[in-house]
């Protein structure tokens, strides 16, 4: 039977991009055997790889287990599995894919929950993604990068008020253990004005997932975000990863020209894994033993989100700070290395004041760029007042001050019931930037011209038709949400 013939097709098909597949991809596959189990660590004569590269380990029951290469010794190759090594032998065949590990993202993602190797886990079907993202990436080129000029809506009072983010900003949210860090991570992720949230977390509990998932975040919430999860039983390279995959999904929505919101819950865990895995590997133990790998990677995976020439990510990044200690090394490095810092207080949170955000303790090093004077006036004024009574709070508590000896007590004591009110908010009291900035004029005293209740108040507005409308825009998206 002869052949069917290709002529003419050419004209009428186009080749180029399956040409471009084909050129990329490597035919011969490289493979290496299984000699030996310890610890964390696999260890295998061969495959021909490289770190980081992405290897396939398959079972005597037929079953393949990915892995990761992350280390050498001489001709051995160090893996650590995405998963339980048991039923591991000596010999399994060790199939090298000649890539790192690659992130389907798309839109097909929004409303989704995955893994740290980007499969879905969420019972919903498979993925249909738009591409692959590489999970290990630079950060952009800080000449292309924006200025963060816009200011982006929290919902939170005390943030929005006092501790004001832009659009591509980076903070950290430091706090021990249950005063509220992924409750406050929920409310910016149901009341933010970002296009898209990507919500990372990394060694959670298990019964913490489905919990934020259905309860802190909501349908309504769920809908724009995209959920990354690796939960604390999960093996380390898992809780490793999962902050690179949600990072690169954010960079692809980025790219998309979107204003994405990253919440990754939390820094310390993926410091954690990254210990785990260097102290397997031979390095040695340097600050309360982590390796000096962590604070290489720390700064390299925090750079990658803020601006670039498309869009931007705003990045929140909580920090699992150990006894309260602000002092103790990864709440170092990553507070040196990001864009500011809210500190969450204890005893305010014994005191039943939620969220816990201890205002003169945090700092937003870029709210004067991305507020206008009067607000910026109408803030310093709140935080003037909290400091006069923090510092004359023992002495007040005593009934030792009498009223009328300092002006600046006095009215401290009189707006500090205003002020508490004012930073306290419930779970899901959604606060839009208008009705905070309306409170924060009334509290202060300082009168805040329309022209600042813009997300970009030193560019100016160019007719008061548009001031009315971002004034009326919150309220009228308040107002079409469905009541439950």
């Amino acid at each position: 039977m002869e052949a069917p013939s290709l002529s003419g097709c050419s004209d009428s098909f186009d080749f180029s991009k399956y040409a471009s597949h084909v050129e990329d991809y490597d035919p011969i596959l490289y493979v290496g055997r299984v000699s030996a189990v310890s610890g964390l660590e696999i260890l295998s004569c061969g495959p021909c790889a490289k770190i980081g590269e992405i290897c396939t380990i398959k079972l005597p029951d037929g079953q393949e287990l990915l892995s990761e290469v992350v280390g050498f010794d001489g001709t051995t190759v160090k893996l650590t599995a995405f998963g339980s090594t048991e039923g591991i032998e000596a010999g399994c065949e060790v199939v090298g894919s000649g890539s790192p590990l690659h992130v389907p993202v798309g839109t097909a993602l929004l409303g989704r929950t995955i893994d740290a190797a980007g499969r879905p886990c969420d019972g919903r079907g498979a993925l249909v993604p738009d591409g692959y993202y590489p999970a290990l990436a630079s950060p952009p080129d800080p000449m292309t990068r924006q200025p963060v000029e816009r200011r982006i809506t929290t919902g939170v009072r005390s943030i929005d008020a006092l501790l004001t983010a832009g659009k591509g900003q980076r903070l950290g949210i430091f706090a021990g253990s249950g005063v509220g860090k992924s409750t406050l991570l929920s409310m910016i992720a149901r009341n933010t004005d970002a296009d898209v949230n990507v919500i990372g977390l990394i060694g959670e509990r298990g019964r913490e997932v489905l919990d934020f998932i259905n309860r802190d975040l909501g349908e309504e919430g769920l809908k724009r975000s995209v959920v990354v999860v690796a939960t604390s039983d999960q093996p380390s390279i898992c809780r490793l990863r999962a902050a690179y995959v949600c990072t690169a999904v954010a960079e692809y929505f980025r790219d998309q020209g979107k204003d994405v919101m990253l919440m990754l819950d939390s820094v310390t865990r993926f410091a954690q894994a990254q210990r785990e895995i260097g102290l397997a590997n031979g390095e040695p133990p340097a600050q309360k033993g982590y390796p000096p790998s962590v604070f290489d990677m720390i700064p390299k995976l925090l750079e990658r989100a803020g601006t670039n020439d498309k869009g931007t990510i705003t990045a929140f990044y909580t920090v699992l700070v150990d006894g309260d200690d602000m002092n103790e090394p990864i709440a170092d490095k990553v507070r040196g290395t990001l864009d500011g810092h809210i500190v969450l207080n204890r005893k305010l949170a014994q005191a039943y004041h939620y969220p816990a955000v201890d205002v003169l303790q945090s700092i937003s090093r870029l709210s004067k760029r991305v507020s206008g004077e009067m607000t910026r006036r109408a803030a310093g004024r709140i935080r003037e007042l909290m400091a006069v009574y923090q510092n004359n709070a023992q002495m007040i508590n005593a009934g030792i001050y009498q009223k009328g000896n300092s002006a600046e007590i006095d009215e401290a004591i009189d707006k500090y019931y205003d002020i508490e009110s004012f930073l306290k908010q419930e779970e899901y009291d959604a606060c839009p930037m208008n009705e905070t900035l309306d409170r924060l004029s009334a509290l202060s005293g300082v009168a805040i011209p329309e022209a600042e209740y813009v997300e970009n108040p030193a560019a100016g507005l160019q007719s008061t038709a548009q001031i009315a409308d971002a004034r009326a825009k919150p309220a009228q998206e308040q107002e079409s949400e469905p009541t439950a």
